[in-house]
Parts: C-alpha cells; structure tokens; sequence
C-alpha cells in the first residue's frame, strides 16, 4: 500500500507559510524536529505534520526523537490525518487502578496564575488544564484547544476550544471561561508572569469572544510563541466564577479531582469518571486511581524511594541520580533541558555596572569542570546567553575557555580607574537545593587567580527566593522553556524590571532583536536573529552560565508510561501500574 502523502495544497490551506517550511526541509536546511514544531504551531496536526516530514526527507534507520507519538491534533489538516483525543500507551495493555505515591515539597498555594514554582503547577495541573500541552518531545499540541490558527503576520490568533469537556463541578468549558481566565493573566493586581510573556496583549480590549468555543486575539506585536506561552506554567484555565484561591475552589477540568491538600505535609487526587480525555481501551481516563504527593525534602524522598515507602522522586539531583541509577526495581528516564542554575549580577550597582568586571567574572568559569564536579558531567555546555541548545532557533556557538589571564588584566584595569586595590571582595548569594553551592564553590576557587574575593552566602531556598532580585550577585535556577523567545522577554527587557529581571539589565539592540525573532517564522532566519542575540549576551550581558541541565524522572518499573519532562512536569493521565 502506497504511504499516506500531504501535498504543499493542503499545507498551504492550513497556513501559508507550511509549504516553505518543508521546501526548507527537502534540501535539509531545518531538520525534521523544527519542521515538526512549525508546523504544529501554525496549526497542523502532528500526525499530518509527521507524514509530510517522512515525504520530505530520508527516513532514518530507526524513529527519531522528533517523530513524535500522535496526539490530539490541530488545524485543518485532512481528515483522514486528525487524530482522536486518546493518549498514547506505552507497549502492554493499559490496566486500570493503583495509587502511585510521590515526593515533592508541597506549598503555599493560592491563585495559580501566580505559581512561581513547578512543584505548585505539578498539584494544580492534575485537577485543572491547559489550552495546550508541551510534551516531552518539546512539541506543544492542542489540549483543551480542539486547534488554533495564526494569521499570516502571526498577528492574529484564533483558539478553537473542544467541545463537552466538563468541569469538576458538573459545567461545561466554555469560551466564557477562557475570557475569564485572561482576564485574571492580564490583570496588573493579581500579579502573574503571565503579564509580562503576553505582552503583546494590550489588555482584554486584544481579546475577544467570538461564539461559545472560539477565542481570537489580536497582538499588538507579531509572536510565534502563542501556543508555547498558553502551556507556560501559570497558565491554567479557570472557572468563570474563580474567586482567588484555588485549594479553597479546586475547580478544572482535569482528571484528578484533589481530595486533600495540607502544605508542608501531604496532597491526595482522586480519578474522575467523567474525565473527557479517552484512554487506549476506549474508556475515559485516568487509569490510576490515586496520585498522593508526599511533602518531603530531597535527602528524605531518596530515602522513603529506596524503603518503598514512595513510587517516584520530584526532579532527582545529581546525586540523587547517581545512587538511584542503578536500582533494579527504578526506571530511569532523561532529558536534555534549557534548565539552568545563572550566575547572574545586578547592573545597576558597583562593580557589575562596569561590563569590564561582568566579563572578567564570565571568564572565571571553567565550565567542564563546573559541570563535572557540580552535576557528574550531565549537562550541555554553554555560552553566558539565555538560549539552549534544545531551543528551535539555537545558534551553535564556541565555548569561552577559561581564561584567568585576560579576566584578571581587565579587573586590574577596572581597579586602577576606580582606585581600589585587589583582590575585590563580593559577595556571592545562592540557595542550596539545586548545586548551587557546588557550583558557588568551584567559581570561588577559580576567581581567586583573577582578582575576585568572593564570600559565600548560602541559604536554604526560602532564604534566597525572598530576596533573588534584590541580591548583587547571584546563582538562580531558572526551569525549561520549550522556546528560545519565552525567557528573554521574561528576565532581560526593560517592562521586566521590577518583576522578574533580576539584572536590572536591558539592552536596545537586544530588546529590537528579540521582537524581531518573536515575529519570524523562518527558523534559519530567526537562528540568524539569535546568533546576534546570544552575542549581545555573552559581550555586554549580565550573566554566566557554564552549563544546561539534564533532568531525570526516577519512578518503579510497574508504572508505564512514564516519561522525564524537561520541566519536571508530571503528566499522569496515562500513566498506569501493572501490578
């Protein structure tokens, strides 16, 4: 039987832009992951998308990462490529029931459009959802969106939402609900990052309500990052009649409804019957019972994993890794991430408001042997700019050796001008949950030749989080964006200041730069953007970073299904036991 083929009409009735994507494909001047992930973005279905990479380029001797598993599609690919709503299985029959047990510190949680960490977002996303979903293979799908469809200039948006998915509470999603929520996003006093990531959004007066189930937003400014900024997080879809708490009012549309939630000690779900999403057996999701979230620290969820006493541990550390790894009884899933733990300095106090000493510091890290004596060498090396590797538009760049020569003429310089004697002393403030003090450790060590005296000042994390903006030189854990345009707009512009750009650095070529790449489809020519980008960063910038985490998910073999997101998301909906 001939292969199923997608001809450039049917692509170009989805979008425009699609049949110039694969023309780029078929002389393999973008791989088969980036054509995947444009097309998807402007509405393809992953299953259509798939089919026309395998006619546009040689299939490889085995499937590829970016060959992803069919999910619930979008666009107006041909019907005989859209695909149902049910997730994929792993191999096995699916069985039903089981509780899987997890550690994971559990917080303080009010409004979820106000989530600041992923730990918060991993207990609301199991009674609420996303309009869309970033999978672990980094490419985002509709989830509660039946499609979306951009307009050639990516100016306009229109979000088609599934019909008969059902709150909690027995009422049905609606566009009414999804008016509401950005409502809540894009309103200054409750205070959400989701602000800032949308700030192409003016105000509600960009948002408007078509018919029950079709939302349209009209962008000040061309973004390609929609769909990727509607999984962001903090971005949960709401009730209508939200009132601020959402322990108080765990109303979503989710699979799990939460039965418990006691910070700092325990959060217990339940499965719905109701659940819209179908499973392999064509029954409804989940197939687990019960998820219960056990608060603990790292070193006591290592332990109660190794008695039995838990089924899987919240983003394993190295270490936690290195004496887990090699358990039989525990799978062991990576991923490569843009996670990252920044050295980061506030530009607008002495002395990194002189670049001079920002670079000399840059040139301090000796990046392989960061990465080796803080994370056993499980990383990518980096550039001091805030893009990855795993990123569409990254642009492949050389690594900066260790250089204790140039960094120290260039302090002395500094010194003399300002009439300072060396070495010079600062302080270095970071957190102790992620490496950090490794990390704090081995820079301290490696400045020294240089000129730099830095003293350590170490807390538990609520002692750095209180203050990370407010600190002069810091080492924050910044988590995985699926997109090179999400965490620029984010940390490094001039609205961030105040918010979450801890630098207080802002650049005008930079931020002209960054707008342009947000409204460029092409991924060779948005690469072209970023290598001008990265090189701002690693000029002028107001951060090092030696390298970019891989990120483990450490779980019993009976679960199936699992999977190591880059963000350390737990996706459970299809997780099942087979005990």
């Amino acid at each position: 039987m001939d292969k199923p083929r997608i001809s450039k009409k049917q692509m170009e009735r989805v979008h425009p832009y699609i049949p110039e994507a694969y023309d780029l494909l078929t002389k393999g001047r973008i791989s088969r992951r980036e054509f995947l992930r444009m097309a998807t973005l402007l509405g393809m279905s992953v299953g259509a998308a798939t089919i026309a990479a395998q006619c546009g380029a040689p299939a490889p001797a085995q499937p590829a990462p970016e060959q992803a598993p069919a999910s619930s599609g979008g666009g107006e690919a041909p019907a005989a490529t859209q695909e149902a709503a049910a997730a994929p299985a792993a191999s096995g029959t699916p069985k039903r029931g089981g509780v899987l047990r997890k550690s994971m510190q559990l917080q303080l949680l009010d409004h979820p459009a106000r989530l600041s960490w992923v730990e918060g977002a991993n207990v609301v996303r199991q009674f609420g959802e996303y309009l869309t979903e970033t999978g672990s293979d980094n490419i985002t799908r509709p989830f509660l969106l039946d499609r979306w469809e951009a307009s050639a200039d990516v100016k306009t948006w229109d979000l088609f939402l599934k019909q008969g998915i059902k709150f909690n509470n027995g009422d049905e999603l609606t566009a009414d609900d999804v008016m509401f929520t950005f409502g809540e996003w894009l309103n200054p006093d409750v205070g959400s990052s989701i602000l800032g990531l949308m700030s192409y959004l003016s105000g509600m007066q960009d948002v408007e309500k078509v018919d029950d189930y079709h939302v349209r937003l009209h962008l000040q400014t061309p973004n390609i990052g929609v769909p990727e900024h509607l999984f962001h997080y903090p971005a949960i879809v709401l009730h209508r009649r939200f009132e601020g708490d959402i322990i108080k009012q765990p109303v979503g549309t989710g699979a799990f409804t939460l039965e418990e939630y006691a910070e700092g000690e325990r959060a217990a779900f339940k499965r719905r019957t109701d659940y819209w999403q179908m499973g392999a057996d064509n029954q409804s999701l989940p197939y687990l019972d019960e998820i219960i979230y056990v608060s603990t620290d790292k070193d006591a969820g290592v332990a109660a994993l190794q008695s039995n006493q838990v089924d899987s541990l919240y983003d394993p550390r190295p270490e936690d890794w290195q004496a887990l790894k090699d358990i039989p009884d525990l799978a062991v899933n990576a991923a490569s991430t843009a996670q990252a733990l920044i050295l980061r300095m506030r530009i607008d106090v002495e002395p990194w408001d002189d670049n001079r000493v920002r670079t000399a510091l840059k040139l301090s890290q000796d990046r392989a042997k960061i990465m080796q004596l803080a994370y056993f060498g499980e990383g990518d090396l980096s550039i001091d700019a805030h893009v990855a590797p795993v990123h569409p538009a990254f642009c492949e760049k050389p690594i900066p050796p260790y250089s204790p020569d140039e960094a120290k003429a260039m302090l002395e310089e500094y010194a003399k001008e300002k009439g300072l004697t060396l070495p010079l002393k600062v302080t270095l403030a970071t957190k102790n949950d992620q490496k950090e003090p490794e990390i704090a450790q081995v820079l301290k060590e490696l400045a020294a030749p240089v000129g730099f005296d830095i003293q350590l000042d170490i807390t538990d994390p609520d002692g750095y989080w209180d203050r990370w903006t407010e600190v002069d030189l810091g080492i924050t854990s910044w988590t995985h964006r699926p997109l090179d345009t999400m965490v620029l707009p984010l940390a490094y512009i001039k609205e961030g200041i105040g918010a979450w750009n801890e630098t207080r650095w802002s650049d005008d070529e930079f931020e002209k730069l960054l707008r342009q790449a947000e409204a460029t489809l092409d991924v060779e020519a948005r690469r072209d953007i970023m290598c001008q980008i990265e090189d701002i960063m690693q000029e002028r910038g107001p951060i090092g970073n030696s390298f970019w985490k891989k990120v483990w998910n450490i779980t019993r073999k009976e679960f199936k299904n699992i999977k190591a997101h880059p963000t350390a998301y737990d996706l459970l909906n299809d997780v099942w036991k087979d005990a």
